[in-house]
């Protein structure tokens, strides 16, 4: 049925399924990368924005039938307030920022939402497509064409409390590693240390090679290279 015609339970009903599932496709991406919003985020953005949607345009039809309304007041208020969530996908380290992407995605889905409530369907097939094209092809071509620093947390454990990190530090700055963070975590039971920093990594490193050499040096027991954004 077209936008303009008198909704139905059934079209509502429809129009919500397919909401969830453009909010679940884009969603399990993210996932996948492990961002802070995810699946389930997605979806009940996507939904919730379908909801509205649809509110604003069945109840000029239920209360005010044959005058003037205007459904996109509803669908700006979605627009504007969805930017508080995307600001709470948005982390900064240091100098640099991370999860705009993912802010951006929010974003999208709640497009996304208000295009499918408002009965495109086609046109929210097309920028499923556009969005998934973006995310997963678009991504593969940036980090080949422009190779961007990453983000890791390198764990270094030695054997005693009694540790001198100096070695492992130098190793690390002269592959060109910087570190954004610190900390130190002394295990009496083990008898161990454990020195634990946030680092970025340039895309040209070795990441294996540094950690490597890290453990190789000192007392070095054991080095883990973790992802952490």
């Amino acid at each position: 049925m077209g936008a303009t015609e008198n909704l139905t339970e059934l079209d509502m009903l429809i129009r919500l399924c397919l909401g969830f599932l453009a909010g679940g496709i884009i969603g399990i991406e993210r996932s996948s990368r492990r961002q802070v919003a995810g699946l389930r985020t997605h979806i009940l953005i996507a939904v919730g924005s379908t909801l509205l949607m649809l509110l604003s345009i069945y109840l000029p039809q239920q209360f005010s039938p044959g005058r003037t309304s205007d459904p996109g007041r509803i669908a700006a208020q979605v627009v504007s307030g969805i930017g508080f969530l995307g600001a709470g996908a948005i982390i900064r380290l240091g100098n640099s920022i991370r999860g705009l992407t993912t802010a951006a995605s929010l974003w999208f889905v709640a497009a996304l939402g208000l295009i499918i409530g408002s009965g495109l369907f086609f046109i929210a097939g097309a920028a499923v497509v556009i969005g998934l094209f973006t995310l997963i092809v678009l991504n593969h071509l940036e980090r080949r064409v422009f190779p961007s620093e990453r983000f890791k947390m390198l764990e270094i454990t030695y054997k005693e409390n009694s540790f001198d990190t100096k070695e492992a530090l130098d190793i690390i700055k002269k592959d060109g590693i910087t570190i954004e963070s610190m900390d130190v975590n002394h295990s009496l039971k083990n008898n161990e240390c454990r020195l634990r920093l946030l680092v970025q990594i340039p895309g040209r490193v070795n990441v294996a090679s540094t950690a490597q050499s890290i453990k190789s040096s000192g007392n070095v027991s054991k080095v883990e290279i973790k992802e952490k954004y």
